[in-house]
């Protein structure tokens, strides 16, 4: 298959890697979504309980000072894609309640839900002049501000592998028990106020080239968790930007069924439909890159990697039928 490139107008190790650093320019690793119970921590007082199920949307947190709201939801309007912006704190300083943007007015968060920003997300890192200063943090309290901070829960798209998993496309990464591989890209996002001179990120999954046009038909009603992909085929890792496709910036490195480094196949490509080629999507990092390579001052917040806020909505209530 041709590639295609269409562009639209996710380790629980506490101590912290050479990516975590304080001074790093962005979160490290991404993991896998919550799976089980078992992987919140323990219950706070008043700590919302809820079932943890596949099929229940997840969603990345960004934590900023009020002064670059507006930009930061520019950022979102005009790049929409890598950045799909599902609610935002009612004002500056709620970490209890929300408005939703989601298509059709849906509350990704219930009324009367008792959730606390601050303590909600399992981890959390913690940045403050655009370094990292808490990494794998179990709340935020004391760095939230009551009256200024802004909470922006971005889509995920490990809100869309369950609908691929039930239509017999399980994500190779889920399969293996992998973090799913991530890219930097030369895609640039369209700028907004002091959030400048970023690109795309993106996540891949392999699929047989058969199986692309069911995949993007799945995937494309997820507009608020990234929707369907925005390149695949191999010829696409040039046209991205992609210097290797076995060496991500974030994530693992990709693997064939067999446990072979994915790019390994690429020499082998013969044009079958049997044919394994990545896939990409763009991925909710990008938003998190973009603010730290804007080098903004004072305290911004962040979910830790794999440990997404677990919304009240199921994939099926976001989807775009239209």
């Amino acid at each position: 298959m041709a590639a295609a490139v269409l562009v639209a107008t996710s380790s629980s190790n506490t101590s912290l890697s050479k990516e975590q650093e304080p001074g790093s320019p962005i979160a490290p690793i991404l993991s896998s979504g919550l799976k089980s119970p078992q992987s919140l921590p323990g219950p706070r007082p008043g700590r919302r309980q809820r079932p943890v199920w596949p099929r229940y949307v997840q969603a990345n947190l960004i934590v900023l000072p009020s002064r670059y709201a507006a930009d930061f939801r520019l950022l979102c309007a005009r790049n929409p894609v890598p950045c799909p912006l599902i609610a935002e704190s009612a004002a500056p300083g709620k970490y209890d309640s929300f408005k939703s943007y989601v298509a059709g007015g849906a509350d990704v968060l219930s009324e009367g839900g008792c959730v606390d920003l601050r303590h909600d997300i399992p981890r959390y890192m913690v940045y403050r002049d655009a370094e990292l200063v808490r990494a794998e943090a179990l709340d935020i309290e004391s760095e939230w501000d009551d009256g200024d901070h802004v909470a922006f829960l971005i889509g995920c798209s490990y809100s869309f592998e369950s609908a691929l998993s039930l239509a017999g496309l399980v994500p190779r990464h889920t399969v293996l028990g992998r973090n799913v591989p991530m890219y930097r890209t030369r895609l640039p996002l369209c700028p907004a106020g002091v959030f400048t001179g970023s690109t795309y990120v993106v996540s891949m999954r392999p699929y047989k080239s058969r199986e692309v046009e069911k995949v993007r038909r799945i995937t494309r009603g997820y507009s608020a968790t990234h929707g369907e992909p925005i390149a695949w085929g191999w010829e696409a890792v040039h046209s991205l930007g992609i210097l290797d496709i076995d060496a991500p910036e974030w994530g693992e490195a990709p693997v064939t069924a067999d446990g072979r480094p994915l790019g390994e196949l690429q020499a082998w490509q013969g044009g079958s439909a049997e044919d394994e080629v990545p896939v990409f999507w763009a991925c909710g990092v990008t938003p998190q890159e973009a603010v730290m390579r804007a080098n903004i001052k004072g305290t911004v917040m962040a979910h830790a990697p794999g440990h997404m806020l677990l919304l009240d909505c199921k994939d099926h209530d976001i989807v775009n039928t239209s």
